[in-house]
Protein backbone atom coordinates (compact mmCIF):
# COMPACT_ATOMS: atom_id res chain seq x y z
CA UNK A 1 0.00 0.00 0.00
CA UNK A 2 1.42 3.39 -0.99
CA UNK A 3 2.03 6.15 1.53
CA UNK A 4 -0.72 8.81 1.74
CA UNK A 5 -0.01 12.21 0.26
CA UNK A 6 1.26 14.62 2.93
CA UNK A 7 0.26 18.25 3.36
CA UNK A 8 0.84 21.51 5.20
CA UNK A 9 -2.24 23.44 6.31
CA UNK A 10 -2.10 27.26 6.50
CA UNK A 11 -4.63 29.68 8.02
CA UNK A 12 -6.15 26.50 9.41
CA UNK A 13 -8.83 28.01 11.65
CA UNK A 14 -10.88 25.34 13.38
CA UNK A 15 -9.77 22.80 10.76
CA UNK A 16 -12.78 22.54 8.43
CA UNK A 17 -10.63 22.37 5.31
CA UNK A 18 -8.35 19.86 7.04
CA UNK A 19 -11.27 17.53 7.80
CA UNK A 20 -12.07 17.49 4.09
CA UNK A 21 -8.49 16.88 2.99
CA UNK A 22 -8.03 14.13 5.59
CA UNK A 23 -11.26 12.47 4.44
CA UNK A 24 -9.73 12.48 0.95
CA UNK A 25 -6.85 10.38 2.31
CA UNK A 26 -4.29 13.16 2.83
CA UNK A 27 -2.12 13.21 5.95
CA UNK A 28 -1.73 16.75 7.35
CA UNK A 29 1.65 16.93 9.10
CA UNK A 30 1.86 20.64 9.98
CA UNK A 31 -0.72 23.39 10.56
CA UNK A 32 -0.58 27.07 11.41
CA UNK A 33 -3.24 29.35 12.91
CA UNK A 34 -2.97 32.79 14.53
CA UNK A 35 -6.19 32.83 16.62
CA UNK A 36 -5.64 30.90 19.84
CA UNK A 37 -9.23 29.60 20.31
CA UNK A 38 -9.26 28.24 16.76
CA UNK A 39 -5.80 26.70 17.27
CA UNK A 40 -7.07 24.96 20.43
CA UNK A 41 -10.05 23.61 18.52
CA UNK A 42 -7.69 22.38 15.82
CA UNK A 43 -5.45 20.60 18.34
CA UNK A 44 -8.42 18.98 20.08
CA UNK A 45 -9.55 17.37 16.82
CA UNK A 46 -6.20 16.76 15.07
CA UNK A 47 -3.91 15.53 17.86
CA UNK A 48 -1.44 13.84 15.51
CA UNK A 49 -0.68 17.03 13.57
CA UNK A 50 1.83 19.69 14.64
CA UNK A 51 -0.17 22.91 15.19
CA UNK A 52 1.80 26.14 15.62
CA UNK A 53 -0.30 28.97 17.06
CA UNK A 54 1.58 32.01 15.74
CA UNK A 55 1.71 34.64 12.99
CA UNK A 56 2.48 32.91 9.70
CA UNK A 57 5.33 35.35 9.06
CA UNK A 58 7.08 33.97 12.14
CA UNK A 59 6.67 30.41 10.88
CA UNK A 60 7.87 30.48 7.27
CA UNK A 61 11.59 30.18 8.02
CA UNK A 62 11.01 26.98 9.99
CA UNK A 63 9.40 25.11 7.09
CA UNK A 64 12.60 24.03 5.28
CA UNK A 65 12.21 20.43 6.43
CA UNK A 66 8.94 20.17 4.48
CA UNK A 67 10.50 21.12 1.15
CA UNK A 68 9.05 19.03 -1.68
CA UNK A 69 5.94 18.01 0.28
CA UNK A 70 2.95 16.87 -1.77
CA UNK A 71 0.48 19.63 -0.92
CA UNK A 72 0.04 22.99 0.75
CA UNK A 73 -3.53 24.18 1.31
CA UNK A 74 -5.37 26.90 3.19
CA UNK A 75 -7.87 29.73 3.15
CA UNK A 76 -6.24 33.08 3.96
CA UNK A 77 -8.61 35.57 5.67
CA UNK A 78 -10.95 36.91 3.01
CA UNK A 79 -12.53 39.99 4.61
CA UNK A 80 -10.39 42.31 2.48
CA UNK A 81 -11.90 40.87 -0.72
CA UNK A 82 -15.43 40.09 0.45
CA UNK A 83 -18.40 42.00 -1.00
CA UNK A 84 -19.78 41.83 2.55
CA UNK A 85 -16.78 43.85 3.77
CA UNK A 86 -15.12 47.11 2.71
CA UNK A 87 -13.25 45.50 -0.19
CA UNK A 88 -10.09 47.38 0.67
CA UNK A 89 -7.00 46.26 -1.31
CA UNK A 90 -4.80 47.84 1.37
CA UNK A 91 -6.38 45.76 4.15
CA UNK A 92 -3.52 43.68 5.60
CA UNK A 93 -5.72 40.61 5.26
CA UNK A 94 -5.78 41.17 1.49
CA UNK A 95 -2.00 40.67 1.42
CA UNK A 96 -2.11 37.23 3.02
CA UNK A 97 -2.81 35.50 -0.30
CA UNK A 98 0.73 36.52 -1.24
CA UNK A 99 2.06 35.35 2.14
CA UNK A 100 0.53 32.00 1.19
CA UNK A 101 2.70 32.11 -1.96
CA UNK A 102 5.74 32.96 0.18
CA UNK A 103 5.24 29.55 1.78
CA UNK A 104 4.87 27.95 -1.66
CA UNK A 105 8.18 29.52 -2.68
CA UNK A 106 9.83 28.23 0.50
CA UNK A 107 8.41 24.71 0.48
CA UNK A 108 7.99 24.02 -3.26
CA UNK A 109 5.13 21.52 -2.90
CA UNK A 110 3.99 19.38 -5.81
CA UNK A 111 0.61 21.13 -5.67
CA UNK A 112 -1.33 23.72 -3.70
CA UNK A 113 -4.94 24.70 -3.09
CA UNK A 114 -5.89 28.18 -1.86
CA UNK A 115 -9.51 29.00 -0.98
CA UNK A 116 -11.04 32.47 -0.84
CA UNK A 117 -14.25 34.41 -1.48
CA UNK A 118 -15.78 34.24 -4.96
CA UNK A 119 -15.15 37.98 -5.46
CA UNK A 120 -11.39 37.42 -5.68
CA UNK A 121 -11.96 34.99 -8.53
CA UNK A 122 -14.44 36.99 -10.62
CA UNK A 123 -14.75 40.70 -9.81
CA UNK A 124 -13.15 43.19 -12.17
CA UNK A 125 -12.11 45.22 -9.12
CA UNK A 126 -9.75 42.41 -8.12
CA UNK A 127 -8.48 41.64 -11.64
CA UNK A 128 -5.08 43.33 -11.02
CA UNK A 129 -4.65 41.36 -7.77
CA UNK A 130 -5.74 38.15 -9.47
CA UNK A 131 -3.34 38.74 -12.37
CA UNK A 132 -0.46 39.49 -10.00
CA UNK A 133 -1.23 36.33 -8.02
CA UNK A 134 -1.33 34.12 -11.13
CA UNK A 135 1.82 35.71 -12.56
CA UNK A 136 3.67 34.92 -9.36
CA UNK A 137 2.47 31.31 -9.38
CA UNK A 138 3.79 30.98 -12.94
CA UNK A 139 7.13 32.50 -11.94
CA UNK A 140 7.35 29.86 -9.20
CA UNK A 141 6.78 27.11 -11.76
CA UNK A 142 3.10 26.33 -11.16
CA UNK A 143 0.21 25.98 -13.57
CA UNK A 144 -2.56 27.63 -11.52
CA UNK A 145 -6.24 28.01 -12.36
CA UNK A 146 -9.04 29.53 -10.22
CA UNK A 147 -12.21 27.42 -9.99
CA UNK A 148 -15.52 28.89 -8.74
CA UNK A 149 -17.59 26.34 -6.81
CA UNK A 150 -20.95 26.39 -5.03
CA UNK A 151 -21.10 24.45 -1.76
CA UNK A 152 -24.67 23.25 -2.41
CA UNK A 153 -23.35 21.14 -5.30
CA UNK A 154 -20.88 19.38 -3.01
CA UNK A 155 -23.08 18.12 -0.19
CA UNK A 156 -23.24 21.35 1.85
CA UNK A 157 -26.69 22.83 2.65
CA UNK A 158 -25.46 26.39 2.22
CA UNK A 159 -25.36 28.80 -0.72
CA UNK A 160 -21.67 29.49 -0.26
CA UNK A 161 -19.71 30.24 -3.42
CA UNK A 162 -15.93 30.22 -3.19
CA UNK A 163 -12.89 30.33 -5.44
CA UNK A 164 -10.24 27.62 -5.22
CA UNK A 165 -6.88 28.43 -6.79
CA UNK A 166 -5.38 25.06 -7.70
CA UNK A 167 -1.72 24.98 -8.71
CA UNK A 168 0.37 22.05 -9.98
CA UNK A 169 4.16 22.26 -10.10
CA UNK A 170 6.03 21.86 -13.41
CA UNK A 171 2.74 21.14 -15.15
CA UNK A 172 2.64 21.86 -18.87
CA UNK A 173 -0.66 20.07 -19.41
CA UNK A 174 -2.67 22.28 -21.81
CA UNK A 175 -5.84 20.44 -20.72
CA UNK A 176 -5.29 20.92 -16.97
CA UNK A 177 -8.35 23.15 -16.54
CA UNK A 178 -10.53 20.79 -18.59
CA UNK A 179 -9.43 17.69 -16.65
CA UNK A 180 -9.79 19.41 -13.27
CA UNK A 181 -13.28 20.65 -14.15
CA UNK A 182 -14.19 17.09 -15.11
CA UNK A 183 -12.81 15.69 -11.83
CA UNK A 184 -14.70 18.33 -9.85
CA UNK A 185 -17.85 17.47 -11.79
CA UNK A 186 -17.42 13.83 -10.75
CA UNK A 187 -17.39 14.94 -7.10
CA UNK A 188 -20.72 16.74 -7.28
CA UNK A 189 -23.22 15.59 -4.66
CA UNK A 190 -26.46 17.56 -4.19
CA UNK A 191 -26.90 18.75 -0.63
CA UNK A 192 -29.94 17.89 1.52
CA UNK A 193 -32.36 20.70 2.40
CA UNK A 194 -31.85 22.46 5.72
CA UNK A 195 -34.97 20.71 7.06
CA UNK A 196 -33.60 17.24 6.25
CA UNK A 197 -30.20 18.22 7.65
CA UNK A 198 -31.34 19.72 10.95
CA UNK A 199 -34.42 17.70 11.95
CA UNK A 200 -32.41 14.74 13.32
CA UNK A 201 -30.74 17.05 15.87
CA UNK A 202 -34.05 17.71 17.62
CA UNK A 203 -35.50 20.99 18.80
CA UNK A 204 -33.33 23.77 20.18
CA UNK A 205 -32.94 23.53 23.94
CA UNK A 206 -32.83 19.73 24.05
CA UNK A 207 -29.82 17.74 25.31
CA UNK A 208 -28.53 17.01 21.81
CA UNK A 209 -29.12 20.55 20.56
CA UNK A 210 -28.53 23.12 23.34
CA UNK A 211 -29.76 26.69 22.84
CA UNK A 212 -26.59 28.72 22.34
CA UNK A 213 -27.82 32.08 20.98
CA UNK A 214 -30.51 34.02 22.82
CA UNK A 215 -30.30 37.28 20.83
CA UNK A 216 -33.82 38.65 20.40
CA UNK A 217 -35.41 38.85 16.97
CA UNK A 218 -37.25 42.15 16.47
CA UNK A 219 -39.05 43.68 13.52
CA UNK A 220 -37.65 46.63 11.60
CA UNK A 221 -40.05 49.60 11.62
CA UNK A 222 -38.77 50.59 8.16
CA UNK A 223 -38.26 47.25 6.37
CA UNK A 224 -36.30 47.00 3.14
CA UNK A 225 -38.26 44.58 1.00
CA UNK A 226 -37.16 42.09 -1.63
CA UNK A 227 -39.20 39.65 -3.72
CA UNK A 228 -37.96 36.70 -1.68
CA UNK A 229 -39.07 36.52 1.96
CA UNK A 230 -35.55 35.31 2.77
CA UNK A 231 -33.68 38.21 1.13
CA UNK A 232 -35.10 41.44 2.54
CA UNK A 233 -34.19 43.41 5.64
CA UNK A 234 -37.39 43.48 7.65
CA UNK A 235 -35.87 42.30 10.92
CA UNK A 236 -33.37 44.30 12.98
CA UNK A 237 -29.77 43.14 12.92
CA UNK A 238 -28.13 41.34 10.02
CA UNK A 239 -29.31 37.85 10.92
CA UNK A 240 -31.53 36.58 8.12
CA UNK A 241 -34.29 33.95 8.08
CA UNK A 242 -33.33 30.58 6.60
CA UNK A 243 -35.53 28.77 4.09
CA UNK A 244 -35.62 25.30 5.64
CA UNK A 245 -37.02 23.87 2.40
CA UNK A 246 -33.89 25.09 0.60
CA UNK A 247 -30.40 26.14 1.62
CA UNK A 248 -28.97 28.61 4.11
CA UNK A 249 -27.17 31.69 2.90
CA UNK A 250 -23.45 31.87 3.71
CA UNK A 251 -23.05 31.60 7.47
CA UNK A 252 -21.14 34.70 8.64
CA UNK A 253 -18.20 34.75 11.03
CA UNK A 254 -20.11 37.46 12.93
CA UNK A 255 -22.68 34.96 14.25
CA UNK A 256 -23.35 34.72 17.98
CA UNK A 257 -25.60 37.77 18.44
CA UNK A 258 -28.21 39.44 16.25
CA UNK A 259 -26.23 38.57 13.11
CA UNK A 260 -27.04 34.89 13.67
CA UNK A 261 -29.47 33.47 11.07
CA UNK A 262 -32.78 32.11 12.35
CA UNK A 263 -35.46 29.54 11.52
CA UNK A 264 -39.15 28.98 12.18
CA UNK A 265 -38.96 26.15 14.73
CA UNK A 266 -42.60 25.10 14.32
CA UNK A 267 -42.31 24.93 10.55
CA UNK A 268 -38.96 23.13 10.73
CA UNK A 269 -40.48 20.33 12.82
CA UNK A 270 -43.81 20.14 10.99
CA UNK A 271 -46.04 21.66 13.69
CA UNK A 272 -46.95 24.53 11.35
CA UNK A 273 -48.12 24.23 7.75
CA UNK A 274 -46.32 27.34 6.55
CA UNK A 275 -43.23 29.38 7.40
CA UNK A 276 -44.20 32.34 9.59
CA UNK A 277 -41.62 34.49 7.80
CA UNK A 278 -43.24 33.81 4.41
CA UNK A 279 -46.68 34.78 5.75
CA UNK A 280 -45.32 37.95 7.38
CA UNK A 281 -43.49 38.92 4.19
CA UNK A 282 -46.68 38.41 2.16
CA UNK A 283 -48.60 40.63 4.58
CA UNK A 284 -46.02 43.39 4.29
CA UNK A 285 -46.04 43.14 0.50
CA UNK A 286 -49.83 43.29 0.11
CA UNK A 287 -50.32 45.89 2.84
CA UNK A 288 -52.39 43.76 5.23
CA UNK A 289 -49.64 44.02 7.87
CA UNK A 290 -48.24 47.33 9.11
CA UNK A 291 -44.63 47.09 10.39
CA UNK A 292 -44.07 48.03 14.02
CA UNK A 293 -41.19 47.62 16.43
CA UNK A 294 -41.84 44.53 18.53
CA UNK A 295 -40.34 41.11 19.20
CA UNK A 296 -40.97 38.29 16.77
CA UNK A 297 -42.98 35.26 17.98
CA UNK A 298 -41.10 32.60 19.93
CA UNK A 299 -41.32 30.11 17.09
CA UNK A 300 -38.62 32.17 15.34
CA UNK A 301 -35.23 31.48 16.93
CA UNK A 302 -31.52 31.72 16.13
CA UNK A 303 -29.66 28.65 14.90
CA UNK A 304 -27.60 26.84 17.52
CA UNK A 305 -23.89 26.03 17.44
CA UNK A 306 -24.77 22.41 16.68
CA UNK A 307 -26.92 23.48 13.72
CA UNK A 308 -24.32 25.93 12.40
CA UNK A 309 -21.67 23.20 12.55
CA UNK A 310 -24.00 20.83 10.67
CA UNK A 311 -24.67 23.41 7.97
CA UNK A 312 -20.87 23.75 7.57
CA UNK A 313 -20.70 19.91 7.37
CA UNK A 314 -18.43 19.44 10.40
CA UNK A 315 -18.40 15.90 11.85
CA UNK A 316 -20.99 15.29 14.57
CA UNK A 317 -18.38 14.71 17.28
CA UNK A 318 -16.21 17.75 16.45
CA UNK A 319 -15.00 19.56 19.58
CA UNK A 320 -14.99 23.38 19.62
CA UNK A 321 -12.96 25.40 22.13
CA UNK A 322 -13.58 28.94 23.41
CA UNK A 323 -16.70 30.87 24.42
CA UNK A 324 -19.91 30.70 22.39
CA UNK A 325 -19.08 33.79 20.34
CA UNK A 326 -15.64 32.43 19.48
CA UNK A 327 -17.14 29.08 18.46
CA UNK A 328 -19.73 30.70 16.17
CA UNK A 329 -16.89 32.70 14.58
CA UNK A 330 -14.77 29.59 14.04
CA UNK A 331 -17.69 27.83 12.36
CA UNK A 332 -18.55 30.82 10.14
CA UNK A 333 -14.91 31.27 9.10
CA UNK A 334 -14.44 27.61 8.15
CA UNK A 335 -14.25 26.12 4.69
CA UNK A 336 -17.16 23.62 4.62
CA UNK A 337 -15.67 20.19 5.24
CA UNK A 338 -17.52 18.36 2.46
CA UNK A 339 -16.71 21.07 -0.06
CA UNK A 340 -13.02 20.84 0.84
CA UNK A 341 -13.18 17.03 0.61
CA UNK A 342 -14.55 17.21 -2.94
CA UNK A 343 -11.80 19.59 -4.03
CA UNK A 344 -9.13 17.46 -2.34
CA UNK A 345 -10.36 14.26 -4.00
CA UNK A 346 -10.31 15.94 -7.42
CA UNK A 347 -6.78 17.27 -6.85
CA UNK A 348 -5.51 13.91 -5.60
CA UNK A 349 -7.05 12.17 -8.61
CA UNK A 350 -5.31 14.60 -10.96
CA UNK A 351 -1.98 14.26 -9.16
CA UNK A 352 -2.10 10.46 -9.18
CA UNK A 353 -3.27 10.02 -12.75
CA UNK A 354 -1.36 12.82 -14.44
CA UNK A 355 1.79 12.94 -12.31
CA UNK A 356 1.90 9.37 -11.05
CA UNK A 357 2.53 10.56 -7.50
CA UNK A 358 2.71 8.60 -4.31
CA UNK A 359 3.30 10.05 -0.87
CA UNK A 360 6.61 11.71 -0.03
CA UNK A 361 8.94 10.55 2.73
CA UNK A 362 9.43 13.25 5.33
Amino acid sequence: MSEPLKAISLFSGAGGMDVGFENAGIKVVFANELVSDAAETYKANHPDCIMVNDDINNVIDSLDKYEGIDLVFGGPPCQGFSVAGKMNPDDDRSKLIFTFLDVIEKVRPKAFVMENVKALGVLEKWEPVRRRYLERTRSLGYNCIPFILNATEYGVSQKRERVFFIGIKNNNDPFFEYFMNDLLLQQKNKAPTVRVLLQPLGRAGTANNPNTCTAKITFATHPIMRKSPYAGMYFNGQGRPINVDGYANTLPASMGGNKTPFVDEDYLYGDASSDWVVDYHKGLMDGTIVPEFKEAPERLRRITIKEAARIQSFPENYVFCGNKGAVYTQIGNAVPCKMAESVAKAVVAYMEKSLGLIGTEL
